[in-house]
């Protein structure tokens, strides 16, 4: 039922006052400007009736680590705050990140090209929209007491591998490829990721490994080692800040934002490492405990994150990952590699 409120007196009875009609475009006008006012306002501030909510949790595909520097600076220095976003981290499995991104419940995710691609071959519409990683961070170590200095020294040696599948068997199977060493000379052994201690041990010759991590611990614990980097011998696509197809069609600005704030991040640590490693002090447990190790691990990092312009994708990066794993078998159907990646929301 609508409730009329009716005047208490007749239109034509209301007083008239002689100022009354010069005022009126004066009161126009500045109810005009007050809505311009406003509206503006409204334009550069998130609101609730935003579609993106002002908190977003971010799969990050591992646990909290000083490899995350990057984007505990955004965080820390208000960058991704200046763009409209809370940032939540959610340190769950990759493959979660991936899926949650590609049925669009997360708008983003920070994962492998490898798990772009083959999320891609199960029809979910991911895209890599800034590269973190410019060089693959997968090698292959030994004990300098070895003899082993390059790929061709593998051959009749026993090399551990955490597991089948994933970047570091992709790295595997494009370095062997590249170097030209038949497989069936090599002693291939799934350890986990036990390799340290493999190695220590005599378990194996060699091992895959991150080539900013497992190589760092061995040389602060006091051994010699020798490192033979995937990416000298074969471009791979590495991790980067992925999302999916309707979020670039329908809010490619605030893609661009998400973007943004991480690259700022990325080279606010590559230029001074050292406050970069004290905000992670926030972030990542027990790192007064193994402060020298953690230390040298982001150092080694560094130089897998540089490249200009910061963000850019390889083209090339991503046919010899795409091929590598074709060969490997792990792609279930074909992928328009093109598709899995773009430059266009790069600053």
């Amino acid at each position: 039922m609508t409730r009329q409120i009716r005047p208490r007196f007749p239109a034509s009875s209301l007083p008239r006052s002689p100022v009354c009609r010069p005022l009126l475009p004066v009161l126009s006008l500045l109810l005009l400007l007050l809505s311009i006012l406003f509206l503006t306002s409204c334009a550069h501030s998130p609101t609730p009736s935003s579609p993106f909510p002002e908190t977003v949790r971010l799969p990050m595909g591992y646990v909290a680590n000083v490899q995350f520097a990057p984007w505990y600076v955004a965080v820390e220095r208000g960058y991704f705050a200046a763009e409209g976003f809370e940032v939540e981290f959610d340190y769950s499995w990759e493959t979660d990140g991936v899926r949650l991104v590609g049925a669009g419940e997360l708008p983003f995710a920070v994962a492998g090209g490898d798990q772009v691609l083959l999320a891609r071959s199960q029809g979910l519409p991911v895209v890599t929209v800034a590269n973190w990683y410019r060089r693959f961070p997968i090698g292959v170590v030994a004990l300098a007491e070895s003899g082993i200095r390059e790929p061709a020294d593998l051959a009749g040696r026993t090399v551990g591998i955490p597991e089948t599948f994933g970047a570091g068997y992709i790295g595997w199977r494009a370095l062997i490829a590249a170097a030209d060493l038949p497989e069936e000379e090599i002693q291939l052994e799934v350890i986990g990721y036990t390799q340290i201690a493999n190695l220590v041990e005599g378990r194996v010759d060699a091992a895959v490994v991150y080539a900013n991590n497992e190589p760092i611990q061995l040389e602060q614990a006091g051994y010699e080692t020798v490192l033979i980097p995937v990416a000298d011998h074969a471009p791979l696509v590495s991790n980067g800040l992925i999302s999916n197809e309707t979020m670039l069609e329908e809010h490619p600005e605030r893609v661009r934002a998400f973007v943004r704030a991480f690259l700022r991040g990325l080279a606010d640590t590559l230029a001074d490492p050292d406050a970069a490693f004290e905000i992670c002090r926030k972030y990542v447990e027990g790192l007064d405990e193994n402060e020298a190790v953690q230390r040298a691990v982001l150092e080694a990092t560094l130089d897998y994150w540089r490249g200009e312009p910061l963000g850019a994708s390889d083209p090339l990066a991503w046919q010899t990952t795409a091929q590598a794993m074709e060969e490997a078998e792990l792609l279930t159907n074909p992928v328009d590699v093109e598709e899995a990646f773009t430059n266009e929301y790069l600053p």
